[in-house]
């Protein structure tokens, strides 16, 4: 008997003489071994159509499921590489057609495919996947009309992200420059197909969003031309969807013709059919806002006409009432009025100064009388000893040798008294003023 693997065929013959043999028996090993061979030998790679259920992903990333149909079922198994390069989901119960390499797992001796390729029965697996990530974001809410912004109606700037290259961009700047060109376009250059192309997108977008406010961008255009599903993978992906319900400005996807929809734009805040249809969703049109500046200044101008007309005629009916209501005359009775009340008040008031003149007048002849001035102009003095500075009222207030002073009407005197009821000396006879 062969070892395994040194000719499956040999070994399964050798098994069949050994039921004739008690003494020649295999392990349950030797005949895995030989049963595996065999079919990796005999069927190697198969193409097998049937149901995918009982999916189940392992932590190492590689996928487990059962393949079956009416009649029978087979275990089978995706590996991480593998299964990162499909474009859509598995997902049970749906109908497959897969690419696989027939062999038996020996640790359970089971019958099992070694999945490499998978392609969903009946539509392409491009289409597969655009259905399935549509519903996972519908489901997410990322289609939300609810969500979605008004464009602004009159732009400082729009960010154009698009292939620098592409004939999309051509038709944007057509339609931009013929409806406004006053309005500015930023041109966000990036692939818009091949592998990577959705990552590179994506970024495009994030950047613009980020530098919005500061480089003054109002809305974002995210175009290109038609082409088939493969051509418009990169906007049917995830990281696309995602970034267009992200941008902080609105964003207005063009893709293709018509007929071609995309993730992107069922994400976006609007769909345009086309490029050009997008531009001139985005971009006023200069024609029609130069009608409605002129609408608007001829609606200014009647309004103000009929202002103008409303007034000049209360303004007339107000000059007829004054004319009939004989206002000069009326106006001539008050100003005489007036000037004979001015002229009342201008003499009460001159009367009042005089009495208040001749008030004061006699008011100052009393006080003058009462003044020790007027007494001391008389011939009259006033004496005080200097050293206390109390007044000398009689000659018995006074010692001999005290230093007096003496003010007259006119002037001091410094004395010295000699004797009582004497004349008193006088020591410094100049007067002080």
């Amino acid at each position: 008997m062969r070892a395994p693997g040194e000719g499956g065929g040999s070994l399964l013959r050798d098994a069949g003489d050994a039921a004739q043999a008690p003494g020649r028996v295999l392990s349950v090993g030797q005949l895995v071994a030989a049963l595996k061979a065999l079919v990796e030998t005999e069927v190697g790679r198969v193409w097998v159509v049937g149901e995918i259920s009982n999916l189940r992903r392992a932590g190492s990333g590689h996928l487990y499921f059962t393949l079956k149909d009416d009649d029978a079922q087979l275990r089978a198994c995706l590996f991480r590489a593998d299964a990162s390069r499909l474009p859509f989901e598995l997902e049970d119960g749906l109908e497959v057609v897969v690419g696989a390499e027939c062999g038996v797992y020996a640790a359970r001796g089971e019958l099992q495919l070694v999945v490499r390729h998978v392609e969903p029965r009946g539509r392409g697996a491009l289409q597969l996947a655009f259905e399935q990530l549509r519903v996972r974001l519908e489901r997410e809410g990322l289609f939300d009309p609810t969500r979605k912004r008004a464009l602004p109606p009159h732009p400082r700037r729009i960010a154009v992200v698009t292939s620098a290259s592409a004939a999309a961009l051509r038709d944007v700047i057509q339609v931009s420059g013929r409806r406004l060109p006053s309005v500015p376009l930023l041109v966000v250059p990036t692939r818009v197909q091949g592998e990577g192309a959705e990552l590179e997108i994506a970024a495009a977008l994030d950047g613009v969003s980020a530098a919005a406010a500061a480089l003054g961008v109002d809305v974002i255009l995210l175009v290109r031309g038609g082409g088939s599903l493969e051509d418009l993978q990169a906007f049917n992906s995830e990281a696309v969807a995602r970034a267009v319900a992200r941008a902080c400005v609105p964003v207005v996807c063009g893709v293709g013709h018509e007929v071609d929809v995309t993730i992107a734009d069922l994400a976006a805040d609007l769909r345009a059919p086309t490029p050009s249809a997008a531009a001139a969703a985005a971009v006023p049109d200069g024609e029609a806002l130069a009608d409605r500046v002129d609408a608007l200044r001829d609606a200014l101008a009647r309004v103000a006409w009929r202002g103008q007309e409303r007034r000049a005629e209360r303004l007339a009916r107000l000059r007829d009432a004054l004319a009939r209501s004989a206002p000069r005359r009326r106006l001539a009775l008050q100003g005489a009025r007036l000037d004979a009340a001015c002229e009342a008040l201008v003499r009460a008031f001159r009367a009042r100064v005089e009495d208040l003149r001749h008030g004061l007048e006699g008011a100052a002849a009393r006080l003058d009388t009462l003044s020790p001035l007027a007494v001391l102009a008389r011939g009259y003095a006033i004496v005080w000893r200097t050293e206390s500075g109390a007044i000398v009222r009689r000659a018995e207030e006074v010692a001999p040798g005290d230093v007096l002073r003496i003010r007259l009407a006119s002037g001091e005197l410094a004395a010295q008294a000699v004797a009582r009821g004497a004349a008193g000396r006088v020591d410094a006879p100049e007067p002080r003023k």
